[in-house]
This record gives structure tokens, sequence and C-alpha cells, in this order.
């Protein structure tokens, strides 16, 4: 299938009138993308397209978009499907291989408003990301059907992981000015957001590429103080070894940040630490853990673990789960290894595929006691709701909470008492 006309210069037909979908995999970052792309798409008059926004952190994900792709071109057989993303950046020829597909855009051509009202007649446009310095700046109005708002301040990774395929995906660090994130939420605010997500792909290495080269605390304290009418904001993944001391003052004398934080840790076993070029230790993340709750007792701690990375032995893995417990993780992402090709990990030797699956079901039947506990802890306390709808939300934690009569709009923050648990979540009822 060639690339077709832009989407407004085909007949109107009761098909073609629908406004522009896109379909979201993988990350928060990916989230906000979304958002970009759906105004561009709008204000270029795209009609009755679908973009699919895809995610190359697994196998998994690109399988999930792919089957995604067809079952679009089956239920919309006149729909202009453009596909874009990091596994569409990392792998083009792949996704514009698929007959479903109308054209394929890289990560960089994705966020320019210049592909969507003079698109190019190439069924491929996807350029060197490892080539691009800065970052695009986009103000967004806000998000469709959400009470929380993602705003991303930085882009790409210099890491090199050697399980991560991201880098080649998103490309350098590069970080988003504060003046220009500052704007961006101000606007949010004011649109009715009541909650704020800091994103990127390697936030912790926010403004490294800065002129005075401002850390990601030193942004968030000065964010904070220039924005008094942000009820709360929230930072996505943190990487353990770069979190400063600005950021950590913050987590003890700032209640507008939220006492969630999630770390990327990986592993618990220092020999797998070493073999995916990791930049800390076992050790490193309990004295984080340990000087985070010193800070704020009450926060709760989540992170991304790794089941099955090759020459995981048993012992390696037990030290994983029983880091669960050790430091009080509530918010577990399990990831089955999944080699990545160009990686080098996935050269290295490699564990069966039933043992990988063995192992992350563990993991994530730890993690789900891990969380019931959790929850458990919370009844009877007092927490801060962010309705998103229908008297459903969450509270500091990132707990799901359900409260028993409440009828206030999305984005609203309403004070409740939490009185049990059902089907997973908490359930609250209003404090006066």
């Amino acid at each position: 299938m060639t690339a077709t006309a832009p989407a407004d210069a085909l007949p109107q037909t009761a098909e073609s009138t629908r406004e522009p979908e896109v379909l979201t995999f993988g990350c928060r970052l990916n989230a906000y993308e979304s958002e970009v792309m759906r105004d561009h798409a709008r204000a270029a008059g795209w009609r009755d397209a679908v973009i699919v926004n895809t995610c190359a952190v697994t196998k998994e994900a690109e399988r999930q978009a792919r089957q995604a792709i067809r079952k679009l071109r089956r239920e919309r057989p006149q729909a202009r499907i453009v596909v874009t993303g990091c596994a569409a950046q990392v792998d083009p020829r792949k996704f514009g291989a698929m007959p479903e597909v109308d054209q394929v855009i890289g990560n960089t051509e994705k966020m320019q408003a210049a592909s969507y009202h003079t698109p190019s007649p190439e069924r491929i446009v996807v350029t060197d990301i490892m080539a691009v310095r800065e970052t695009a700046e986009h103000l967004i109005a806000g998000f469709d059907g959400r009470a929380r708002a993602f705003v991303e301040i930085q882009q790409g990774c210099d890491h090199r992981c050697t399980f991560c395929i991201i880098p080649f995906g998103r490309g350098p660090n590069r970080s988003v000015p504060m003046g220009r994130v500052t704007d961006q939420i101000r606007t949010l605010v004011a649109a009715g957001f009541g909650e704020i997500v800091l994103t990127g792909v390697d936030i912790t290495a926010y403004g490294a590429d800065l002129p005075g080269r401002p850390s990601l605390g030193q942004m968030v304290r000065r964010l904070l103080a220039q924005l008094p009418e942000l009820p709360r904001l929230r930072l996505s993944s943190l990487d353990p070894v770069e979190i400063d001391d600005d950021l950590l003052r913050l987590v003890a004398e700032e209640p507008r940040l939220m006492p969630h934080f999630h770390l990327s840790i990986q592993a618990g076993c220092d020999m797998i630490l070493k073999r995916m070029k990791r930049r800390h230790l076992r050790g490193d993340v309990i004295a984080l853990a340990e000087r985070l709750r010193a800070l704020r007792p009450d926060l709760a701690l989540g992170a991304d673990i790794i089941a099955g990375f090759p020459t995981e032995t048993e012992e390696m893995f037990g030290q994983s789960l029983a880091l669960v417990d050790e430091i009080g993780l509530s918010h577990l992402h399990v990831f089955p290894f999944s080699a990545r090709p160009g990686t080098p990990a996935a050269r290295m030797p490699r564990l069966p595929g039933d043992v990988v699956k063995e192992r992350a079901a563990r993991l994530r039947g730890k993690g789900a006691a891990a969380m019931a506990a959790f929850l458990s802890g919370r009844i009877g306390r007092e927490a801060r709701v962010l309705v998103e709808k229908d008297g459903f939300g969450h509270c500091e934690h990132y707990l799901p909470v359900r409260l028993d009569g409440a009828t206030a709009p999305a984005g609203s923050i309403l004070p409740a008492r939490i009185t049990g648990i059902e089907d997973g979540s908490l359930t609250g009822s209003l404090l006066s």
C-alpha cells in the first residue's frame, strides 16, 4: 500500500469526518507526545487517520503494536494509518513492510508540525535520531480524559545499559529549558489539571546540556517556587545514582511533591547489575531507600526489575526477590528479559524461556503481595484523592481510591478517610 494523500484531501464521506486518533503504547513520555501529535493532526485538518505511537522496550510491546495495526486496518479499511514511536524509529523497514501501514515517521518527525501540514510523499520518513541535539518544545492545552497531565522535561539517554535499545530510539540526552516547562505547567493548571507528572527518558539527567547545568532537584525547586498554584507534582522513573541533594531536600520539605518514587533498579544482584552496565549496586539502592524513608517515612517506593537476565542463577534471582521486602517496594514493574537485537545483552547466554517466565511470575507474585500489604496499611488513614472520573482517583501514594458519594469534577482533590479495599482499590469516605 502506498502512502495516501493527506486526509483533508480525501473525499469527505461519513467515515472521513472522524477526528484523528492516536493509539499509544509504552511510557508516560509517549502519552505526552501523543497529545502533541493529536494537536498537530487536528491543526492540519487530518480526518479518519490513526497514528500508532509504538514502544520498543520489549518484543512483546512490538508484537502488540503490530497486532493492533492489523486490527485497525480490518476495522477501518479507509483510514490513514501512520506508525511512529521507538519501535518504528529503531526498525522502520519492519513496519514499512506491513501492507496495513500507509506511512512510517520517526521520533523526530512525529513532533514536527510540518510532518502533518506538508507530509512527505515518502513511505518511510525516519532520520538519524543520534544526530539530534535539541528537544522540540511544545505547549499543549490539555490531555483528553485525564485529570493529571504529563510534561516532558527531557529526552534521550547517554547511558548504554546492555539490555536497552531505547537510546537508539530516542537519541542523546537533551533537556527542555525550565522557563518552557514552567509555561507548559501554568497552562495545564489553569485548564484544571490538579496533578502534573514530569516525564522523560532519563529525567535525573536533566540539565546536563543546559547553561549552568541545573540538576533535576534545582529545576523542581525553582518550578514549585514559581508555581504556587500547582497543587501536586509527581516524578516519573528515577535513576538511583543521579538523585541530587536538592531533590532529597524537597522530599523532606515539599508536601506538593508526591510521596511516591519509582526507581530504575533492574536487579538486586551486583553481578547482574554489572553485566547490565548499570551504575549502581545493591548497597546503593538500599542506602537510598533508607535515606528516602528517613526524610519522609510515609512514602511509597516502586521499581523496575528485569527477571531472567542472561547468566542469572537462581541465587542471583533470589537477591532481586529479597530486595522487594528489604527496601519495602510496593509498586513493582516486572519485565521478563527480552533480547533486543543490537544490544550487548542479546549476545549473552540466555536462559530458557520457561525459566524467564517462571521467575517473572514469581516476582509479580511478590509484587502483588507487597501491594496488598501496602493497601491494607492505608485503611483508617487520611488521604487526598485526585478525582479522575465517577468518584474514582488516586491518592498521594498513587494508590487507586473509590470515593463514596463523590460528585466532584475531574481534577478536584478531595480529603478522604480510607475505609477498606474492594477489587484491588482502596475505598474511602469524604471528610468534611
